[in-house]
Formats: structure tokens, C-alpha cells, sequence
């Protein structure tokens, strides 16, 4: 099955660049290029892509509230945010407002299409180095606010959870994939799929990263 990826830069080396890396690898195609965010929010619309690579620092509308946009929409398509610094002070904010992970722009080819592929999976992009780094450093910004025990979930409290359930909502915040949960736990990787998905339901968000983020802002995760 090909990926169909659109990518959201407004500089024109960076989408050519990463559109004839993308292009080389056989189940990747890109379909579209946006010089903005509102171009991407439309492009979207359009074209019905699998992933969008977003650049956070863009005219007319920012790869954030773009990002917003193209998640309220309620469509298919996967948010990876493209940036410059791994601790870029607008990462958080993407991941909050729906991306599902986030990568260097001066990542390998390899690295780029093995991104892509991941968060087409429904994966979450946060290695746990890296989201160590990013949350120890975005939990020190007073103006983020935290999530209140009842911020979400069909009966409005994380409590809804069962004890693993919430176990494996930790590991997950800590940037486990699956298959490491599952030896972890010493349990099938197929019943932690089907916890993720419950986790998802119940606290009514629409993928790993978000519950990532959502862990460690109910502090049920604390950073380091």
C-alpha cells in the first residue's frame, strides 16, 4: 500500500529535497507541495494525503494552527512536524494541537521515509530520548497549561481506566512502541494494541502521541 504524503515548507529547497528523497522510496509517493499553512489546510482538502510534513514556521497561517485545522477536520491524514531544533519551543504546542510526532529537517533519507512510515502506521514518532528532552524542557513553560484529571474520557476522568490500562498509558508516554510494551509486560503484542485502542476511546483522543502528551499533563508521568 503507498503512502501519499504532502509536504508543508515554504522554502522551496526543503520541499524539493525531501519530495526526491520521499519519491525515491517505492511505497511513498508525495502527491502536493504548500508554501503555507492555510495552502496545506486547503492541499489537505483536496488530496486526501496519508501524511503531511509540516513545517512549524510558515506565512499567512503557521504549521500549528494549520495542524489544528487539518486534526478538527476529523480526516485521515497524520501530522509530522518538520524542525530545525529538537527542542524547537513550538513542538509541544504542534503535538498538543494534534501532530502526531515530530522530526529534524536534517534527518537521513532513511530516517524521513522510516518517519513517515511509522506515523501512517498510527505510531507514535517520539523516541524516548527524545521525548525525555522535550517534555523535561516544555514543563518548565509556565503559560502551558496543565490537564485537569477530567479533562477528558467518556465519564470525563482518566479514572475510567483499568490499572493496566493505565500502566501501559505510562509506557506509552515514555516512548515505548508496542512491541517493547508487550516484553515488557511479558504479554502478546496483539493485547496491547487492543489496550492502546481502549486507552484511545476512553479518553477520547485520536492517537499515541496525544496520549503521550496527555500523561504527562494529567502527571501521571512526571519528566526525568
Amino acid at each position: 500500500m503507498t503512502i501519499r504524503v504532502l509536504i508543508a515548507d515554504d522554502q522551496m529547497m526543503v520541499r524539493e529535497g525531501f519530495s526526491v528523497l520521499l519519491g525515491a522510496m517505492p511505497d511513498i509517493e508525495v502527491v502536493g507541495e504548500a508554501v503555507n499553512g492555510r495552502e496545506a489546510v486547503d492541499r489537505v482538502r483536496e488530496l486526501g494525503p496519508d501524511v503531511v510534513l509540516m513545517d512549524i514556521r510558515m506565512p499567512e497561517m503557521n504549521g500549528i494552527e494549520a495542524t489544528r485545522e487539518i486534526v478538527a477536520a476529523d480526516g485521515a491524514a497524520k501530522v509530522l512536524v518538520l524542525t530545525t531544533f529538537d527542542l524547537d519551543e513550538y513542538v509541544y504546542q504542534a503535538l498538543r494541537a494534534g501532530a502526531s510526532g515530530f522530526l529534524l529537517k536534517d534527518a537521513s533519507a532513511r530516517q524521513l521515509a522510516d518517519g513517515v512510515r511509522v506515523v501512517a502506521a498510527g505510531e507514535a514518532l517520539l523516541a524516548p530520548s527524545v521525548t525525555k528532552r522535550l517534555i523535561t524542557e516544555f514543563s518548565k513553560l509556565s503559560e502551558v497549561p496543565r490537564l485537569s484529571a477530567t479533562a477528558h474520557g467518556a465519564n470525563g476522568a482518566y479514572g475510567d481506566l483499568t490499572d493496566r490500562e493505565t500502566e501501559v498509558l505510562v509506557l506509552i508516554a515514555q516512548g515505548l512502541s508496542n512491541a517493547e510494551i508487550a516484553a515488557r509486560l511479558v504479554v502478546a503484542e496483539s493485547t496491547i494494541k487492543t489496550h492502546v485502542s481502549r486507552i484511545l476511546v476512553k479518553l477520547g483522543l485520536r492517537d499515541r502521541t496525544q496520549a503521550a502528551v496527555f500523561a504527562y499533563e494529567a502527571r501521571l508521568v512526571t519528566p526525568g
